[in-house]
């Protein structure tokens, strides 16, 4: 007879320990990255939740060689000035997996699962065998507190190995530190400093210090002062839910009627919706049931008759917008631009989920090489995506758009070529992601649609860029020749008509004159141009009683034209014929 096989069961924290590579730990050099990634998304989301305009510095350190081979001990700290956290939700924080406060919320934060920092401390352990040190002070704490956090990987709970007060200069604020296995990439699509770079790109009130090994420190500072406004958590729309989903959601609202449940735990669903369900067949005796007493047929019937249901798309006013006039700010710092469109979309809806799509086109002068593939930075819920770029929604719009319609160069079915940066940003409080460590987008027809209509703004605005540089271009050529040959032309006229050489120089700088070369006299129709500008805003300023009246002395300059004008009329008076006839 076969033996009988034990049936054992696995804590989360477990699973994850063994498919590290589900959540970013896939090889040693995004080790590194998804370390920083997942601190700078934490630090970023506690600062805007509580107004603070955040200021984080990373700081990347080798401490000699790993315990695995090419990879080396890498130290890595994260601070920021926060709000801090308890030193009690410090160990839930670092050491549990799916413990998080925004998981299900349906806000646009960049963390939800509660899964990437825990992840993080669960790679230290395993690669140097020390947890998360963390050192958090809140503005209520005379002292900060400095933890070493591990994660009980059998039972999925964070456990306390030392704790103390320090001294430390931040009025508040948070600091992690993870000793790991890792390998540095700066450079290149999945380097730390394109990481770095887009981060702050979509994040134009963030103030980013990094400091790498041996390279001197960097400062980036925020372009705006203006926090993002973070919108009101949206519940989800009953169309985009499964059976499944639909039951589990229920459990999370205990004994209440299912009326009451699906008002509450549902966006566009009222008394109006509720009534219109019965009117179909569905009994007011099921509406009034209570959710923990109801079977899995009545939950099936309930769900049956909303997806018959006639139901308004959800509210776009959950979405968080980082505004045209940020973006355009923070695109001028990947480099030096002598061009840019930005395109901010109002909010749309998408597989019945409400998503805003934000799009800037840079040009850069550093960069002259037009047979190379644009630079395509992609973004979900403002957090820069690096990898499996060819399966992201983003990148099937962008390949999908007719570039050379708009003057780029474009091979088929592949992005455009040029010395251009092309930056996406999807948000929305439900992007689907294709795995748990967020690294691309998956692409609906309705998302890689609303993508393209951005991406087609921003290129009609760059169109009518080159079309007018064509023109000018065009027309600088025409002066060239101009100036090559009419100086011929003039010698030769002059030696025609015998005219002087005075008359030679002036009809040169006639020339001048009309092809706009004459810098002398650019400036000074330009001097001239701000005296008269200088008068008006003087007259304004009189007649509206900001300055005093002074123009008497231009009124008593004019009687003096009068005798000019005078003696003008009595010549005709002094012929020989008049004074005959005078005689």
């Amino acid at each position: 007879m076969a033996k009988t096989q034990t049936i054992t069961s696995a804590s989360s924290a477990e699973y994850f320990s063994k498919n590290l590579q589900q959540v970013g730990f896939s090889s040693y050099t995004k080790a590194a990255l998804t370390t920083i990634k997942e601190a700078v998304d934490n630090s970023l989301d506690a600062c805007e939740e509580a107004g603070i305009l955040p200021e984080v510095f990373v700081l990347i350190e080798k401490v000699g060689e790993g315990t695995a081979k090419n990879a080396d001990s890498i130290r890595i700290r994260v601070e920021d000035n926060g709000p801090g956290l308890e030193p009690d939700d410090v160990v839930k924080v670092f050491g549990e997996y799916l413990a998080s406060s925004k998981f299900g919320r349906g806000r646009c934060s960049r963390g939800q699962q509660g899964i990437g920092i825990s992840a993080v401390t669960t790679w230290a352990q395993l690669t140097s065998a020390r947890g998360a040190t963390v050192v958090t002070k809140t503005a209520k704490m005379r002292k900060a507190v400095q933890c070493v956090v591990e994660v009980d990987i059998k039972h999925n709970k964070g456990t306390l190995k030392s704790k103390e007060a320090v001294d430390w200069d931040r009025d508040h604020g948070l600091a992690c530190e993870f000793v790991i296995d890792a390998r540095i990439q700066l450079n290149g699509e999945g380097g730390l400093l394109a990481y770095l770079t887009g981060t702050t790109l979509v994040n134009p009130h963030l103030t980013l210090r990094y400091k790498i090994l041996d390279l001197e420190e960097v400062t980036v500072p925020r372009v705006t002062e203006e926090m993002p406004q973070i919108p009101d958590a949206t519940a989800p729309h009953p169309h985009t839910m499964k059976l499944g989903e639909f039951i589990a959601h229920s459990h999370l609202f205990g004994r209440v009627s299912i009326g009451a449940w699906l008002k509450k735990g549902f966006s566009r669903i009222s008394d109006g919706v509720l009534a219109e369900m019965r009117k179909e067949g569905l009994p007011q005796s099921l509406i009034d049931l209570s959710v923990d007493k109801a079977t899995e047929e009545q939950f099936k019937k309930v769900f049956a008759a909303l997806q018959k249901a006639k139901l308004m798309a959800p509210s776009t006013s959950s979405v968080l917008s980082i505004g045209e006039s940020g973006l355009a700010k923070s695109i001028q710092r990947v480099g030096q631009v002598d061009f840019f469109s930005v395109v901010s979309r109002k909010p749309a809806i998408c597989d019945f989920k409400p998503v805003l799509v934000e799009t800037a086109i840079a040009r850069l002068l550093d960069k002259p090489s037009e047979d190379e593939p644009v630079t395509l930075l992609r973004f979900a819920n403002r957090v820069p995506l690096q990898f499996d770029k060819a399966a992201c929604a983003i990148t099937q719009a962008t390949v999908s758009v007719n570039w050379r319609a708009y003057g780029l160069n474009q091979p088929k079915n592949s992005l455009p070529q040029g010395p251009y940066i092309i930056a996406v940003s999807v948000v929305s409080p439900f992007i689907k992601f294709k795995n748990a460590s967020k690294e691309t987008i998956d692409a609906s027809d309705e998302l890689v649609e609303e993508i393209r209509r951005t991406l087609i703004q921003a290129g009609q605005r760059l169109s009518k860029h080159i079309r007018r540089e064509v023109k000018e271009a065009d027309l600088e050529k025409k002066r060239q020749h101009i100036e090559m040959f009419a100086p011929i032309l003039v010698d030769g006229a002059c030696r025609i008509t015998k005219s002087p050489k005075e008359r030679r120089i002036k009809a040169l700088d006639g020339l001048a004159k009309i092809l706009g070369r004459d810098a002398a006299l650019a400036e000074q129709e330009l001097a001239v141009a701000i005296e008269h500008a200088e008068e008006a805003v003087l007259k304004m300023g009189q007649v509206a009683g900001i300055l005093p009246a002074s123009g008497e002395g231009e009124t008593a300059e004019a009687p003096p034209q009068a005798p000019a004008k005078e003696t003008k009329k009595k010549r005709p008076v002094k012929t020989k014929a008049a004074k005959e006839r005078k005689k």
